[in-house]
């Protein structure tokens, strides 16, 4: 090949659109909330954002409503490759990386914000990074919120009034103990079965933000409302690492900075909709608790802590502290973080 011939054909590959380098891909992406709920329109906003990003090359197709599985099994398919993308609460991928499980201790974040700085940040990255090693690319962390108890039963108030009570728990075992603690009996049960379980009576109660009780329709199989807050769990896109691999530089880097864009849309959809959600729930009947000793709770389940320090060591639990400027005293002491009372203006 002449000199001359070389220089034209680098010159029409770098002129030639990106159509001609990469071949068009279809990914699917999988979450198990409802498609009423903030994360499928987050993830319509992210397959947008993809296929502007790409110029079509990319097209993201999405599958809501836990269509193609509950939480493990979708987390599991990502491994795999059969799902390309997923969204999962946190606590779902506890039993892979154990060190996750720091970010839901009970009252560890007091609020949304410091969540947020601490997710956003380097210890953010630095746990999403330790997905790699199960073949999983974690691309951002969205939002399922500060957890409020429901129930079918009486409000609750006091950790006396968890007592008894049947609670659903997802399979965090921080939230597994710190309800064995308050004396309820936790019935870990993936979401897409919950609604029936509370019909038919299985289960008395359960714990999720408001925004998924509003979507989930659970209002009408609940009485009772407590904001209790008292963990708060972040949502996890991620993506099967060998296909993101696979994708060039210019490509990984227009999914990562989607699967963000999209989460902060997300997140605002869901502090936009709080107030709205909670005048609507309780035009549909529910008696929503807005104080709630919080403090109380907080003595209650700080075994929780010493459980996962024993189980993990505490690194985690400083990086999460330091990260968003906690005292000194509580880092010491590995006290959790609160208020002393949940309030909220809510229109009855």
């Amino acid at each position: 090949m002449t000199p001359m011939l070389k220089t034209s054909l680098a010159s029409l590959l770098l002129l030639a659109p990106m159509s001609a380098v990469h071949a068009a891909t279809v990914l699917k992406l999988a979450h198990a909330a409802p498609t009423t709920d903030t994360q499928q329109q987050a993830a319509e906003r992210f397959a947008e954002l993809v296929k502007e990003g790409t110029d079509g090359e990319i097209t993201v197709n999405i599958f809501g409503n836990g269509v193609l599985g509950g939480d493990q099994q979708m987390i599991a398919g990502v491994r795999s490759g059969t799902i390309d993308i997923e969204l999962s609460g946190n606590p779902n991928f506890a039993g892979l990386q154990p060190a996750l499980g720091a970010f839901d201790l009970p009252y560890i974040f007091p609020d949304r914000k410091t969540a947020y700085q601490v997710l956003d940040g380097k210890v953010g990255d630095d746990a999403l990074a330790l997905l790699k090693q199960d073949n999983l690319k974690g691309l951002a962390f969205w939002e399922v919120g500060f957890r409020a108890m429901t129930n079918s039963k009486h409000p609750i108030k006091t950790p006396a009034d968890v007592d008894g009570l049947v609670m659903r728990t997802n399979s965090n075992k921080s939230l597994i103990e710190a309800f064995s603690l308050l004396g309820a009996n936790p019935v870990p049960m993936p979401l897409g079965e919950l609604y029936t379980a509370m019909e038919t009576g299985t289960v008395d109660a359960q714990d999720h933000p408001i925004s998924i009780v509003w979507s989930a329709g659970f209002y009408e199989v609940q009485d009772y409302l407590s904001l209790t807050n008292q963990a708060y769990t972040s949502l996890l896109m991620v993506m099967n690492d060998d296909t993101f691999e696979s994708l060039s530089p210019a490509y990984q880097q227009v999914l990562v900075s989607a699967a963000r864009e999209a989460g902060d849309y997300q997140r605002e959809l869901n502090a936009k909709n709080e107030q709205k959600i909670l005048t609507e729930l309780a035009a549909k009947g529910m008696k929503i608790e807005t104080e709630v000793d919080t403090a109380a709770f907080q003595q209650v389940v700080l075994p929780t802590w010493d459980s996962y320090i024993a189980a993990n060591g505490r690194d985690w639990i400083d990086a999460i502290q330091g990260a968003s400027h906690a005292s000194a005293d509580v880092a010491t002491d590995a006290q959790p973080q609160g208020t002393q009372k949940t309030t909220a203006a809510v229109t009855q």
